[in-house]
């Protein structure tokens, strides 16, 4: 079993409690905003990442850096989930397990997370005509973008929702007309 497969098979139950406390509790758009909080907190902090998912650190020490990190940022029961989460020897599954928890509050509230790699930066009105032509695609009634500018790109962007991508990039065609004629593409 890869780590990957792993990741995803312990996030799904975890995401699935979180989001059913959030709805339970009507604080779900709160319980959104701290797991994407804490999404980029562990983004930004390869430090924090290795703390948590070291085995040698104690249950206890952290128990500790969770509650002053975050005690003061975030709802009582995400920082209660956050400490369930060490206590079950599953804290390095934090990140897998919000992204998966926002996965599913986005199916939830009608809601796609489309990540788009763009050759430059996108002007407001490219981003509205991408969500437009991405509502349209998907049938959702919102679509949140993560842009980023990926300069191995020539031309163009691409566009991961889920599992597919949407590839218009000139790197892309180039790729496909290389498949067609038969030549490798690099």
């Amino acid at each position: 079993m890869t780590t990957k497969t792993l990741a995803t098979q312990v996030s799904q139950p975890y995401a699935e409690a979180l989001l059913s406390l959030a709805k339970n509790s009507n604080i779900a758009a709160r319980v959104h905003e701290d797991a994407e909080l804490v999404i980029q907190i562990l983004s930004e902090s390869d430090y924090l990442n290795k703390f948590l998912s070291n085995p040698l650190v104690n249950s206890y020490a952290k128990k500790e850096v969770i509650k002053k990190l975050f005690l003061e940022q975030l709802t009582n029961e995400v920082v209660n989930f956050i400490l369930l989460l060490v206590d079950r020897k599953r804290i390095t599954y934090l990140s897998n397990i919000l992204e998966k928890y926002l996965d599913l509050s986005y199916s939830l509230n009608s809601f796609v997370m489309a990540n788009v790699y763009s050759s430059v930066q996108l002007t407001d009105e490219q981003q509205n005509n991408l969500k437009d032509k991405l509502k349209s695609m998907t049938g959702k009634a919102n679509v949140k973008l993560d842009i980023s500018v990926d300069r191995y790109l020539i031309a163009g962007f691409t566009v991961q929702i889920g599992s597919k991508v949407i590839d218009t990039s000139l790197r892309g065609q180039l790729k496909e007309i290389g498949y067609f004629l038969g030549v490798e593409a690099a």
